[in-house]
């Protein structure tokens, strides 16, 4: 029986502001697809940061909303419920409540039961009269047990919402903002005397904060006067906050300081709440996003609230304790640290943040899904005496693909990986040495680099050798890339990998001019600095950041591979790293044809390799090159033997499968092939030992979906068994075995669940070149967007 575990696993971030959340002790759960992810980001729980360490399968569809009500060692699923006409656009979590927003213009009070075996049940149906609600926000009443519910819409509205004997009832409407209300934080008072303040962010790029307090005669007494007077002002706010805003002459709207009157109804009697307009957040340029507040570290600490924009900029806003007046009722808000990109050059921005390490680090992650990370350092000798003397630096986060992943595989030496996806771009994933708590070396795997931003989805990608790799995308050229100096140092710096080349030779980084596709040298030394900054010694020497993998980390495209007449869809390259072959989409025979070059001169080698009807869905060389297996979507596959005098020629051919073929992959040996078809079957082809010499298939597996993705396991010579991995449309990964010498009987030793593999059809598997007798390792890729690699503590069998 083979054992499997995650050695590494990368996953973007949905883009809903609400599809992240973090627990109490530091582990961010995050929406990836239709995917769970939890990272565990508390350097106390994680000292090697790895990253995303679990998946939670279930939903169906994209995740928009992820909030913790507790934690728990193993995740299940407890519950699910199907609470909505439309899709779920925010929710919040309160004691037993969860309240529910959706795009069906509602908006839900459910309960959890106490008994795990009860669904949830409905409390209460809100309707939106007027658009959508795609914020929420919960709270507890200053001195009360009685909650607040803040709606913020499309109406450019807060909608309040206060909580009397168990039904929320309308209570105000918070007008100001001049678009959508996309984000609401409460901040919880950390003395009675303090007011519950929200605030409230817009696409309009601007923040409001609102206190909410007891609605005292206090609050408007003046200095001096009679009862009378002090009457005739509650009055008039009363009055007042009757009164609805209007729009001004030009168009705008006019900063309210009105107040609102909240009545809180109780058995015993009833309280008044006041609702005021504090301040005015002025400084993204695009709408915001997020907004959080920083966990207090003590009741004295200043208050701090992280907001994100789509502006590329994460904002830290505290009141100033210079310039605001002792007698002034209002706040004066600051900037006090800006994060992020000068400019918003990045498409998109960021989608939302978050606080971890008790507020000690900001994190945020962007419209590509990837994660960036800032951490605060405040010198002991100066320490409490404000936000001002805090020092932040970036530091690294997660990455990963944010569309399906096609491909994935290893460099010749096994020392890095590179993955392809349809969001168009290539990575390179490696693991860097790192120390553990114990003195130990631990191997940890992160993205490092970026080497390819294209304007088409990639298809396909494969290294010829360890700095130079040929890549496919949905146009009809290959492409292919050599790295430059600036990724070798980080490979050696960072002992991945020991890369012994000339440095001086190579170009020091890559840029994609304005309009272009193909990545352009860059050698000169002005034009480095203008892209990348200036050379940074200490940049080679840590893994890049999510911020710096698009744009400091392309490869110099080398060379560009014509022939076909449509689209690129399927790549390899021959083990000996001399020939590569391609093939295209194609509905008629004249296309559908293999087309095999040389990878010195990249010029044709003999004609193409004609036979399939319709689409090559995958190639591949036999372990001496002296062969190539094509197979397609006519359920066909063939073989193409090396002439010396014109390339390659048909020798073989067969079409038993009843649907498409999928993939093929080779035994190590030579002697054995696979293929894995939508027909659910995999079948095993050897060729006979008559004089014929014809192939036949000598065992069929039947699996319990189609068949997607197969590979054959590295084994060392004096092993006595063969391991096949298949990956299914389901996104599980099966491991057979098979005697050496009888590739007839195959067995099933484990199963890799959608826990740990996918959810989804798995496109890729790759092993690892290099492993021990008993330990390999293996790389999957699917249409659910994540990358995992599993370690196989591999049984031997007779």
């Amino acid at each position: 029986m083979s054992r499997v575990e995650a050695v590494y696993m990368a996953a973007s971030t949905n883009r809903y502001f609400q599809a992240a959340d973090i627990s109490p002790s530091g582990i961010v759960a995050f929406g990836s697809g239709s995917l769970v992810a939890l990272w565990n980001a508390e350097a106390s729980n994680d000292p090697l940061d790895r990253g995303v360490y679990e998946t939670l399968p279930g939903h169906e569809a994209p995740v928009s909303c992820v909030r913790f009500k507790t934690e728990d060692a193993f995740w299940n699923s407890r519950a699910v419920h199907q609470g909505h006409q439309g899709s779920v656009a925010s929710l919040v979590v309160h004691g037993e409540l969860i309240i529910t927003g959706a795009s069906d213009s509602t908006v839900k009070v459910w309960r959890i039961p106490q008994n795990e075996t009860d669904s949830l049940s409905e409390v209460q149906t809100i309707s939106m009269r007027k658009g959508f609600p795609i914020s929420l926000a919960l709270a507890e009443l200053p001195g009360t047990k009685s909650l607040l519910l803040a709606i913020g819409s499309t109406d450019r509205n807060i909608h309040l919402w206060t909580s009397s004997e168990g039904t929320f009832v309308q209570a105000a409407v918070l007008a100001g903002h001049e678009d959508w209300v996309k984000c609401l934080a409460f901040r919880t008072p950390e003395s009675g005397s303090d007011a519950l303040i929200l605030a409230s962010g817009s696409q309009d790029a601007n923040i409001r904060l609102w206190n909410i307090e007891p609605f005292t005669k206090a609050t408007f007494a003046p200095s001096s006067g009679s009862t009378s007077e002090v009457t005739d002002e509650l009055l008039d706010a009363f009055e007042a906050s009757l009164v609805n805003l209007e729009d001004s002459e030009d168009g705008g709207r006019q900063i309210s300081l009105k107040r609102h009157i909240l009545t809180v109804k109780t058995q015993q009697n009833s309280q008044l709440f006041s609702v005021t307009f504090d301040a005015l957040l002025v400084g993204h340029e695009a709408g915001v996003t997020s907004l959080s507040w920083r966990p207090q570290a003590s009741p004295s600490s200043t208050p701090t609230l992280l907001s994100t924009s789509t502006d590329s900029s994460l904002i830290l806003w505290s009141p100033s304790t210079v310039l605001t007046s002792s007698t002034d009722d209002t706040t004066l808000w600051i900037n006090r640290q800006r994060f992020g990109d000068v400019g918003g050059q990045r498409l998109g921005g960021f989608v939302g943040g978050l606080w971890v390490r008790g507020g000690s680090d900001a994190m945020a992650w962007g419209w590509n899904g990837g994660w960036r990370r800032w951490r605060c350092r405040t010198p002991e000798s100066e320490a409490g005496q404000g936000p001002a003397l805090e020092e932040w630096s970036e530091v690294g986060a997660i990455t990963g693909h944010r569309a399906p992943v096609h491909s994935v595989a290893w460099s010749p030496g096994g020392e890095y990986l590179i993955s392809a996806s349809l969001d168009q771009t290539t990575r390179i994933h490696g693991a860097i040495p790192t120390t553990a708590s114990d003195g130990s070396s631990v191997l940890v795997w992160h993205e490092i680099a970026r080497p390819q931003v294209h304007g088409y989805d990639l298809i396909s990608a494969a290294f010829l050798d360890p700095l130079r790799f040929v890549s496919i995308a949905d146009e009809k050229v290959a492409r292919v890339f050599e790295a430059p100096r600036e990724f070798v140092e980080i490979v050696n710096n960072l002992n991945i990998a020991a890369l012994d080349t000339n440095e001086e030779n190579r170009p020091r980084a890559a840029a994609v001019p304005p309009l272009g596709l193909s990545n352009k040298a860059l050698t000169d030394a002005s034009a480095v600095s203008e892209v990348n900054g200036d050379v940074d010694d200490a940049r080679t020497r840590r893994r890049p950041f999510e911020g710096e993998l698009a744009a400091v980390t392309l490869w110099p495209e080398i060379e560009k591979v014509f022939g076909h007449g449509y689209e690129s869809i399927a790549l390899d390259v021959s083990n000996n790293k001399q020939y590569i072959a391609t093939a295209c989409k194609a509905t008629s025979a004249e296309h559908a044809v293999v087309r095999v070059y040389e990878t010195q001169t990249w010029q044709p080698v003999g004609m193409p390799l004609a036979g399939h009807n319709l689409t090559v869905t995958r190639i591949a060389f036999s372990p001496d090159d002296s062969l190539i297996l094509s197979v397609s979507r006519d359920r066909t596959w063939r073989l193409f033997e090396r002439s010396e005098d014109s390339g390659y020629v048909p020798v073989a051919a067969d079409k038993s499968h009843g649907r498409i073929i999928w993939d093929c992959a080779w035994a190590p040996e030579g002697d054995v092939f696979a293929t894995a078809s939508r027909d659910k079957t995999v079948k095993i082809w050897r060729r006979a030992d008559g004089e014929d010499r014809r192939w036949t298939a000598v065992a069929t597996i039947q699996v319990k979906s189609a068949a997607t993705a197969v590979a054959f396991a590295p084994r060392p010579a004096d092993s006595k068994s063969r391991t096949l991995a298949v990956g299914l449309e389901s996104g599980e990964i099966l491991l057979f075995a098979s005697p050496r010498e009888t590739p007839s009987q195959w067995s099933c030793t484990t199963t890799v669940d959608t826990r740990l593999a996918h959810v989804d059809q798995i496109h890729r598997l790759a092993w690892r070149p290099t492993g021990d007798h008993d330990v390999q390792q293996l790389a999957s890729c699917g249409e659910d967007g994540t990358l995992k690699l599993l370690t196989v503590h591999i049984a031997d069998t007779e």
